[in-house]
């Protein structure tokens, strides 16, 4: 007899139905009831309730218990399930094997999902189309494309919402030779012409989303008779490539040959603009909507809020968000969203606060944007209390939830936690498995980032071009250049992936930290694509860390015809010259600063104390506790000086006495956001910082010394990793 943990003894209403239908009958009914109403817990009840009375269950029943494991990720039941399907010989029918390839492929056994679709002797379109998305779920997308081709060798015909769907899983890929190749598919099964409007915008789309706006602009002007979504997709499509000026000819044109934009071609339009971050157009499509009388819908204000959001516009959204008068759950995800982009903690906190008093209940795009945002300022009591919130309310944590809490536990210090979350999930996609990975990179975790690399291939799970860009980032904190030459090869010749600029930026900063500038600069004049600031950037870091001015010089060089309004490059170079003693240098690159007018980026550094995240740059006095920060700030300076601290004045790029510079060292951003942390936290506990820049080299020596003095664990987060300082060291190793 099954065991589950929905059997109990309460009886389920099996009185909703008609008598006249047998046991068996009223069962199915009830249980696909339930999973259309996304309560796959209660189908599951009903299915244990099945087994218990020893109700005959057939190949209507097992389809729908299969859906409902998968819905709910109970793994385990779904396997139990399946061995219940092969004792009962229910496992031959197709309608039933199709259910076990959707929920393997769904749990990410795409392994075994395979194997049953390659043991099928009977396979229909359904059987197809479920074992290519199980391939593209799994990012294998050539096997995917492979499954195509041998389903039109067999001359199994997909129907015209298949194809189109099949379509729409290229368009995600976004691969224009494996979009060319899906376009000769769908063309041999029916020439485009013939398939309609439909499957031809389609594959406007996926042309759009694959950045070939010839291929899409073909298309659309070979189509005979044009509809509003046809008109929608192409005037999307330039939006989506940036070509503003293009796409607003279309809609004028749209409009000139009678066609007028519907809430649909608005919706689309909107989203566009807001993922491009393209405001001027969203705020002509806003006044475009108010100008022709379109009514407000919640999807629209929706739409729009999210726009202004990614756009920065936080001030924008608000307006919008407050002129709902019935807001649902999606519009208050909307602009928790826009706060958590801008990085207003407080704000979406108080946002969310309000959302739970107004009776909208929070779903996991709510709970998402929330995590997100503690793990982009590192407020990870915030985050603690969110993911608290997620367990006593119930909100099921799917695999993007899940893979937000590790990314938050990783990036707020506390990788313990993250590795637990990841091994307790039965479901793990890619996006998991990089989240982890990545977190291991920050945390300077060599080693385990490559152990879970073997884990990936010990469970047959295909790395792909993310997965590669933490690997080789993990190797390059850790000092493993071997190993990180080794996997670099191994993308191209095992895996088949072509290197991005990303990767060779990994590589060069690999080379460049272990001190082989030569060959990491000889590896940038060998690039097959052209090297970018991620590039160059690296290189300048590496030649400062290795005091090597003349190859600084020549990635400034570089880096400055790329971005020229980028002060960033002159005031690292600044930092070379000025640790060389050279002022005049110096004071060459401070008067280029001048006569650009540009800024360079001040250091921030935040702490999180009881919920609220507090800023603090050099020399700030702004704080309400300026006085009692400036006095800790005092005694710290002190003691260390007693522990034989120096400060390393070469950091002060100022051509200025020696006192001078010492007094701008100490008044550095991260010393006062530790100096605020002793004050405002018990004692013995662990103090959390998070900086925008590198930690210079003064603090990170000071940090060492006063997690000694004081008994803390000092965890900071800055733009390249984490360091972790305990009992005067740090678990970077002096190697950052």
């Amino acid at each position: 007899m099954i065991k589950t943990q929905f059997d109990h003894t309460q009886q389920t209403p099996l009185t909703h139905l008609q008598t006249q239908l047998s046991p068996a009958a009223q069962h199915n009914f009830l249980i696909t009831s339930y999973i259309k109403n996304n309560c796959p817990e209660i189908a599951l009840e009903i299915y244990a309730q099945m087994r218990r009375m020893d109700t005959q269950v057939d190949s209507f029943t097992i389809p729908s218990v299969l859906k409902a494991c998968g819905q709910s990720s109970f793994a385990v039941l779904g396997k139990e399930t399946h061995g219940f399907a092969l004792k009962s010989g229910l496992d031959g029918d197709v309608f039933v094997r199709n259910a076990l390839i959707q929920m393997y492929s769904e749990s990410g056994n795409v392994v075994l999902a395979r194997l049953l679709f390659d043991k099928m002797t009977d396979r229909d379109v359904v059987s197809w189309s479920t074992m290519i998305r199980s391939c593209f779920r799994n990012r294998l997308f050539g096997e995917a494309l492979d499954l195509i081709r041998e389903m039109h060798r067999v001359r199994v015909k997909p129907s015209e919402i298949a194809m189109i769907s099949m379509v729409n899983l290229f368009a995600g890929v976004a691969d224009i030779e494996m979009g060319k190749a899906m376009h000769v598919h769908v063309v041999r099964n029916g020439k485009h012409e013939k398939l309609g409007v439909p499957v031809t915008t389609a594959l406007i789309d996926m042309y759009v989303k694959c950045g070939n706006l010839t291929y899409a602009r073909r298309l659309f002007d070979g189509l005979g008779q044009k509809n509003i979504v046809s008109w929608t997709a192409m005037i999307a499509g330039y939006i989506h490539c940036r070509d503003l000026h293009e796409g607003a000819k279309l809609f004028n044109r749209m409009l000139a040959e009678g066609s007028f934009p519907n809430e649909i071609t608005m919706l689309s339009l909107i989203i566009e603009s807001g993922s491009v971050g393209a405001m001027e157009l969203g705020k002509w499509l806003h006044a475009y909507i108010m100008r022709h009388g379109f009514v407000m819908s919640l999807p629209l204000a929706t739409a729009l809020v999210d726009m202004y959001g990614k756009c920065g516009e936080t001030r924008y959204a608000r307006a919008v968000f407050d002129s709902v008068d019935n807001k649902d759950v999606m519009i208050w995800s909307a602009l928790i969203s826009a706060y958590a982009h801008a990085n207003c903690t407080n704000e979406a906190s108080q946002l969310f606060a309000r959302m739970k008093n107004s009776g909208a209940r929070p779903n996991q795009v709510t709970m998402v944007s929330l995590i997100s945002l503690c793990a982009e300022v590192g407020a990870l009591d915030l985050g603690k209390w969110v993911h608290s919130y997620i367990n006593q309310q119930r909100v099921e944590v799917d695999v993007i939830l899940r893979t937000a809490l590790v990314d938050m536990y990783a990036k707020c210090g506390e990788i313990d936690m993250a590795l637990r979350l990841f091994d307790e999930a039965t479901n793990r996609d890619i996006c998991m498995w990089n989240a982890m990975m990545t977190g291991f990179s920050m945390h300077g975790c060599g080693k385990q980032a490559l152990e879970l690399f073997e884990q990936m291939n010990r469970e047959a799970v295909e790395p792909n071009d993310i997965t590669f860009i933490g690997v080789l980032h993990a190797c390059s904190h850790a000092g493993l250049v071997a190993e990180g030459e080794k996997f670099f090869e191994k993308m191209v010749r095992v895996h088949g992936l072509a290197p991005k600029v990303e990767h060779y930026g990994c590589m060069v900063d690999l080379l460049g930290r272990a001190g082989k500038l030569h060959e990491a600069h000889e590896l940038i004049k060998g690039m097959p694509i052209q090297p970018n600031t991620i590039v160059w950037g690296a290189l300048l870091a590496a030649c400062k860390i290795h005091k090597n001015p003349d190859l600084a010089e020549v990635a400034s060089r570089q880096l400055l015809q790329l971005e020229p309004r980028n002060c960033g490059y002159n005031i690292l170079m600044s930092n070379i010259y000025a640790a060389s003693n050279r002022w005049n240098d110096v004071a060459g690159v401070r008067k280029a600063i001048k006569d650009r007018g540009t800024k360079k980026e001040p250091g921030l550094s935040s702490i999180e104390v009881n919920g609220s995240v507090h800023d603090f740059v050099m020399g700030d006095r702004a704080h309400p506790q300026a006085g009692k920060i400036y006095e800790m700030l005092a005694e710290m300076i002190k003691k260390l000086k007693e522990a034989g601290y120096t400060p390393n004045t070469s950091v002060v790029l100022q051509n200025i006495d020696e006192e001078e510079k010492e007094t701008a060292v100490n008044y550095h951003s991260e010393k006062l956001a530790m100096a605020f942390g002793l004050i405002a936290t018990a004692a013995g506990t662990p103090i959390r910082v998070v900086k925008n820049l590198r930690v210079c080299d003064d603090c990170h020596t000071a940090t060492k010394l006063l997690s000694k003095i004081y008994g803390r664990v000092v965890i900071v987060r800055d733009r390249n990793r984490f360091h972790h300082f305990r009992e005067g060291s740090c678990s970077c190793g002096d190697y950052w």
